[in-house]
């Protein structure tokens, strides 16, 4: 809640308003400011500056950015020897977010109260996944906080630049499949009306490719409120399908067994399995609990399904290597990652060949999306030539008939 506080500073009297749970916290807080409270009042709600504040806490996003350096900037603060309540508070003074600067506090008041900084973490899912919140409570228990905030900030910025990547090499394709379909929707409306009233004129027999589009631009022009509702009820039923089991595991096989996107998949999947192991593994979680934590943290089923059948059956004796080494499971965990497992648990450094695999496939992944705008150009020219093609054949074939007829 806010706050609106009379306090002393020496000799000065010092007037402010401030977030904190109650007056105990405010004044703890303020305490180490070096200021003593007099009076300390809650703000009115109703007025509205404190909505307006209210508001852009509750509806301002967190971006990837702000997150990272959020990690990265703890890291710093906590290896110079800052206690943990003073690195939040100068952390919450740096960001210009209501909704980052309402969740620092909230982390403050927390540990101000005796809380722990992972148990904190846990409620405010927008700033950290489970995977962070993991390693911050492992780095609690061996004391290695800002190391586990440093392996965070790695993680979440080499996932920030694939991400950025990929929608690098994507705006490309976006933007020509956007004017192809411009250009289809100006058709259907502008040209398509006038050649079929006048293939309508001539009597010409249309073949099924003409009544096809004539039947679109209609839809298009008279029929367009029917369309739109069609349209979002057909996104919203793929959207919710995604969710049903077995339509779920069809769009995770569909996606492994697509051209270039299926390579994709499974090295992307590689490294952000082997990324979450290592990272969990060096901030001290047992191998059982952290490939738990990775089974959430990876989106395609199958993948998940490996790590879930090794979470279960780890405990009853099996390696890790034996579990990924089978050929079901090579056949969607590329083998290099089995091998590499092998080493590591040989050599008992399965940590920092995990992070050497997580290296390699990231590395291999960059590479493939750089590319990436160059491997679809051939297959959006190709659809373009077919669009082309058949609106073209479609449109031209009546008036051929129509001439030979003559």
């Amino acid at each position: 809640m806010q706050f609106a506080y009379v306090a002393m500073k020496g000799a000065e009297r010092v007037t402010g308003t401030a977030e904190a749970a109650d007056r105990f916290a405010l004044s703890r807080a303020l305490k180490a400011d070096g200021l003593t409270v007099i009076s300390a009042e809650e703000a009115k709600s109703g007025s509205s500056r404190n909505w307006f504040a209210w508001l852009n806490s509750k509806f301002s996003t967190l971006s990837m950015k702000e997150r990272i350096f959020f990690a990265n900037n703890m890291a710093e603060m906590l290896e110079a020897g800052l206690p943990l309540s003073r690195a939040l508070k100068v952390s919450g003074r740096q960001t210009k977010n209501p909704k980052m600067r309402a969740i620092v506090e909230g982390l403050r008041t927390d540990v101000d109260q005796g809380g722990s900084f992972a148990g904190a973490l846990n409620k405010y899912p927008a700033l950290f996944p489970e995977t962070s919140n993991a390693m911050i409570e492992a780095g609690e228990r061996s004391g290695r906080i800002p190391e586990s905030l440093r392996l965070i900030g790695t993680q979440m910025m080499k996932t920030y630049k694939l991400r950025k990547r990929v929608k690098g090499a994507m705006i490309y394709p976006a933007i020509i499949i956007g004017a192809m379909i411009l250009i289809a929707v100006l058709m259907m409306i502008y040209v398509v009306p006038t050649l079929a009233s006048t293939f309508e004129e001539l009597g010409a027999e249309l073949p099924a490719t003409t009544k096809l589009i004539i039947f679109a631009s209609d839809l298009l022009m008279n029929h367009y409120i029917g369309l739109i509702i069609g349209i979002i009820t057909v996104v919203v039923a793929f959207w919710y399908s995604g969710k049903v089991p077995p339509i779920k595991r069809f769009y995770a096989w569909l996606v492994l067994h697509m051209p270039v996107f299926g390579g994709i998949s499974k090295k992307a999947n590689s490294a952000l399995t082997a990324r979450t192991l290592s990272s969990l593994l060096l901030s001290g979680v047992d191998i059982v609990q952290a490939l738990e934590i990775t089974k959430k943290v990876v989106g395609n089923v199958y993948f998940r399904d490996i790590i879930a059948e090794a979470s279960v059956e780890m405990p009853k004796g099996k390696s890790l290597s034996s579990i990924f080494s089978r050929p079901d499971v090579e056949k969607i965990y590329p083998p290099f990652m089995a091998e590499m497992i092998t080493v590591g648990e040989e050599t008992g450094k399965l940590p920092e060949m995990l992070t050497k695999l997580a290296v390699f496939y990231e590395g291999e992944v960059d590479a493939v999306v750089k590319d990436l705008s160059t491997i679809i150009e051939p297959f959006i020219m190709l659809l373009v030539g077919l669009g082309v093609g058949f609106f073209a054949l479609s449109m031209i074939q009546p008036i051929y008939q129509v001439g030979n007829s003559i």
